[in-house]
């Protein structure tokens, strides 16, 4: 096994898919972050080629033993259909490499853990890439909840039913061995970010799916349901590919006040927070800054051993857990405990 470097001045990546939120977000925050990406591993070698002329990578290669082969290779972000997640993450981890891997971890909880086994066992950096915990929005949310502004969290409700461009629509419509449909997708997103604001865990679901007619085989293209945490905190979710004019948000109501969080469950650095109390309604004040920089520079930060990563690998197989638990539960109709086994 080749021993993962601590420390360095630039991290160098490899992308183990060349995929479009590599292109459309990751590249560009490995570089604005001190990294740089130097290899891209396409099965097609003509893709890998025509992906890394374009974005001015120097090797494409067509298998992951020609990427994990690399010495020249730190880290690998993970952006494959979900299935292959787990092979590739433990193969990367046993070679050395630091892992950044695309949410779902996998698409069952034994692999998601043994995801994480390997990354411990090898040294290295496994991190999940929840870019929502990024966000300014959620960052205030979070640090009013904690300072007592809203008194105890009572109940939360997120908004995430979005549309889901042409140029996505592909396997998370109708491959479910791959891990598609709307709850892995995006449902994974919401209990990690509730997670997060809340600094509490989720416990048990409810739900409900819907086929409106975009996804297929069987997969679901929008889900509503209510969570459960330990606190008590109960949390309503809305998630959906099909929706074109709604707008994003969370909420979070507590004892002594409520924040209205709006067009906030989204990849831009956008969105309101405003605190609602017994003196009135006011915005928070927030620093919008790009989330997936945001993310790789706590990434690069933590290969140098300065704290961790944003999400870890943990906070990915609890995020999965909560993913699985809500899929059973609208299959059977029954409330499913949450039970990620770390």
């Amino acid at each position: 096994m080749t021993q993962p470097r601590a420390t360095q001045a630039q991290t160098r990546w490899g992308l183990i898919g060349a995929s479009t939120i590599a292109r459309e977000w990751v590249i560009g925050a490995i570089r604005a972050t001190g990294g740089e990406v130097v290899s891209v591993m396409s099965t097609s070698a003509e893709r890998g080629r025509g992906y890394a002329a374009e974005q001015g990578i120097a090797k494409s290669v067509t298998s992951l033993e020609g990427l994990l082969g690399d010495d020249e290779i730190d880290a690998v972000y993970i952006s494959t259909t979900n299935e292959l997640h787990r092979d590739q993450a433990i193969a990367a981890a046993r070679a050395g490499k630091h892992v950044l891997c695309e949410k779902p971890l996998a698409t069952s909880l034994e692999d998601a853990r043994a995801m994480v086994k390997a990354a411990r066992d090898s040294g290295v950096v496994l991190a999940t890439n929840h870019h929502l915990r990024n966000a300014a929005t959620h960052r205030a949310m979070r640090d009013a909840i904690a300072a007592g502004r809203i008194g105890r969290p009572l109940a939360a409700r997120v908004f995430h039913a979005v549309y889901l461009p042409p140029h996505l629509q592909g396997w998370r419509l109708d491959r479910p061995e791959a891990g598609g449909g709307v709850i892995l997708d995006i449902t994974v997103h919401d209990t990690d970010t509730l997670r997060f604001v809340l600094g509490d865990d989720p416990v048990e679901a409810v739900a409900f799916s819907q086929q409106s007619g975009m996804a297929k085989a069987g997969l679901e293209d929008a889900v509503m349901g209510v969570l459960r945490f330990r606190s008590g905190v109960i949390a309503q979710f809305h998630d959906g590919f099909t929706t074109k004019f709604a707008e994003t948000g969370l909420e979070v109501h507590g004892s002594e006040g409520s924040l209205i969080g709006r067009n906030v469950m989204t990849q831009k650095a956008v969105g309101t927070v405003t605190l609602r109390d017994a003196d009135g309604e006011r915005d928070l004040p927030l620093d919008h800054r790009n989330l997936y920089e945001t993310g790789l520079a706590a990434f690069h930060a933590a290969i140098a051993g300065k704290g961790q990563p944003s999400a870890t690998g943990e906070d990915g197989v609890w995020s999965l857990a909560a993913g699985l638990a809500v899929v059973q539960a609208a299959q059977s109709g029954t409330a499913v405990k949450i039970e990620p086994g770390l």
